[in-house]
């Protein structure tokens, strides 16, 4: 079972069986339908895909709040929040493209992303287990690395930037799609800013051209879907 809630701009609380991932948690975003205190008991997994104000967030605050949480992230990044938080056994620090044993039968792989951040290179992530993996790609412009995301990992959903500027536009993101092949996908990072300004039905639209199979879910902010 997994079940995908959107807070906004590109973070995310995903719940994979019995793990909750929260993902680039800046949960002060314009968009966002939850404050920090009401959400920061829920992940036992925080990730971060690059470090960036709109993506790094309020981690920090969430994980001094919620002392079972761990971070996931590149190995710098991950380093700079085990200062902040003064403990260095809550972080998992890693580098693109090794599997990441969470236990359990849990596992995230850090992937490449086109894109800058102040610590460490940037990334996208795919976690969950065998057959309920999500695809969350960060911030990134559209690049081959993609259809091996799609051919190794066969995620279940992706979610995909598609606001343009700083990132892939409704065209790229769908492109992105007919790379992956997932069963689902998920456009975010747009409207959240005037230059982000991407429309997710015309992603819906380049997504019924270039991968006619896949279906597109537009959340709201604080909606939740489940996906089988």
């Amino acid at each position: 079972m997994v079940k995908v809630r959107w807070l906004g701009h590109a973070a995310f609380l995903v719940t994979v069986g019995a793990k909750k991932f929260l993902i680039d948690p800046w949960i002060e975003n314009p968009k966002s339908p939850v404050s920090v205190d009401e959400i920061a008991n829920e992940p036992d997994y925080i990730v971060v895909t690059h470090q960036h104000l709109d993506h790094l967030g309020n981690a920090v605050d969430i994980m001094k709040k919620n002392k079972r949480s761990k971070f996931v992230a590149i190995f710098e990044i991950a380093n700079y929040v085990a200062e902040q938080v003064g403990d260095e056994t809550r972080v998992i620090g890693a580098n693109i493209g090794g599997p990441i044993d969470l236990g359990d039968g849990y596992t995230a792989i850090l992937t490449p992303a086109l894109h800058s951040s102040e610590r460490g290179s940037p990334t996208g992530v795919v976690f969950g287990r065998e057959g309920e993996y999500v695809y969350h790609a960060g911030d990134t412009g559209l690049t081959y690395d993609m259809k091996l995301v799609g051919e190794l990992y066969k995620p279940l959903v992706a979610i995909l930037p598609i606001g343009g500027h700083f990132t892939m536009g409704p065209m790229e993101a769908a492109k992105a799609v007919e790379l992956i092949r997932p069963k689902y996908a998920i456009p975010m990072h747009y409207h959240t800013f005037p230059v982000i300004k991407g429309d997710p039905k015309e992603f819906e639209s380049y997504v019924r051209k270039y991968a006619p199979e896949v279906k597109v879910i537009i959340l709201n902010p604080g909606e939740e879907i489940e996906l089988k």
